[in-house]
């Protein structure tokens, strides 16, 4: 008679678990996001438990947001809500995405550096990419005092950012950022290269700042280190740079596509025809290929250069300024012919 009595609660109660692991299971562990692959959540400093909400819903599945939400009721995640891009990938229950986001366990994110011109589209490329805005980004990089904690100035700021892509988590302040720029910087200029820099005697900011000229004279790498040993040449013998692109900076505009003698006149420590030596600082974030194609010049005579009349994008050398005339004769007249002004 005991043993019968048992019974009719030993089953009750085990369907009663069974029920209750499966709902456990359901609401906790099956798969939170609709379709395939990851989805993202992107929490800012101004966001609040009602928009991490808002922002599951808009990928959830009902069962597992509840489960979400139920879970968020027993902690104190929404009076500690952290900032972060956070992945949810495919398969993921609302336990495993609650605990990535009440624990902070963000999803990096790869972060290239472009090969912009100024400091305000480097700023617009960086805030595409991180929770700071592009105003914050662009205020540190032409701050004086900022600056100059890294050893550079407004001008030269840029010569701090190495063309790469970078893991970084989202919400990384602007400080933080800077502070992994240098250090990655300091990984670039390694023995080889600082040694062939000074063998030039040229700073680290007067390498990047000639190898961003190299860059905007030419787009074909294996031309770049001939490029480079002629504006060299014309360094070491104190000549002007007379490099058009600098024009382009100075004017600010950068959709020219003919350069007028009218145009050299500008008064900018960038234009390299009015003043000798390079520039204050890059007129670009250089690539790592126009750097090395500075340090790694060819050692040859020509002091001038002009963009050979077949628009391959690659140059006539010269060493003399009548041959530079007859260079420069061919490519005007092929201008004319195809009515670039």
């Amino acid at each position: 008679m005991k043993k019968s009595g048992s019974k009719k609660f030993v089953i009750p109660a085990a369907a009663c678990l069974a029920v209750i692991l499966f709902l456990c299971y359901y609401f906790f562990f099956t798969a939170m996001t609709r379709g395939e692959g990851s989805r993202y959540v992107y929490i800012d400093e101004d966001d609040n438990i009602d928009s991490v909400y808002a922002q599951l819903d808009t990928m959830s599945r009902s069962h597992a947001l509840a489960g979400f939400k139920t879970l968020t009721r027993h902690s104190s995640y929404a009076e500690h809500i952290r900032t972060g891009r956070y992945e949810i990938r495919q398969g993921e229950g609302a336990f495993t995405v609650f605990r990535k986001l009440k624990n902070g366990l963000q999803a990096s994110v790869r972060l290239t550096i472009p090969s912009v011109r100024t400091a305000d589209k480097l700023a617009g490329a960086l805030s595409r990419k991180l929770m700071a805005d592009s105003a914050s980004i662009y205020e540190k990089l032409t701050d004086t005092a900022t600056c100059r904690k890294y050893g550079y100035t407004p001008e030269t700021m840029l010569c701090m950012f190495i063309p790469n892509t970078y893991e970084v988590y989202w919400n990384t302040s602007v400080d933080k950022l800077l502070d992994k720029m240098n250090s990655e910087s300091k990984k670039f200029w390694n023995f080889e290269r600082t040694q062939k820099a000074e063998a030039m005697g040229l700073t680290k900011e007067e390498v990047i700042t000639l190898a961003s000229i190299v860059d905007e004279e030419t787009a074909v790498d294996a031309e770049k280190p001939m490029v480079a040993g002629m504006y060299y040449n014309r360094l070491k013998a104190n000549m002007p740079l007379q490099a058009d692109p600098t024009i382009k900076f100075a004017l600010k505009d950068f959709d020219i596509r003919r350069i007028y003698h009218k145009m050299l006149t500008v008064n900018s420590p960038y234009n390299t025809y009015r003043n000798t030596g390079l520039p204050p600082g890059p007129i670009r974030i250089p690539s790592v290929a126009g750097i090395d194609a500075v340090l790694n010049h060819v050692h040859h005579n020509y002091i001038y250069m002009c963009a050979k009349e077949d628009f391959s994008g690659t140059h006539n050398f010269a060493e003399t300024y009548e041959e530079h005339l007859q260079n420069a004769a061919k490519y005007s007249d092929a201008l004319n012919k195809r009515g670039i002004e």
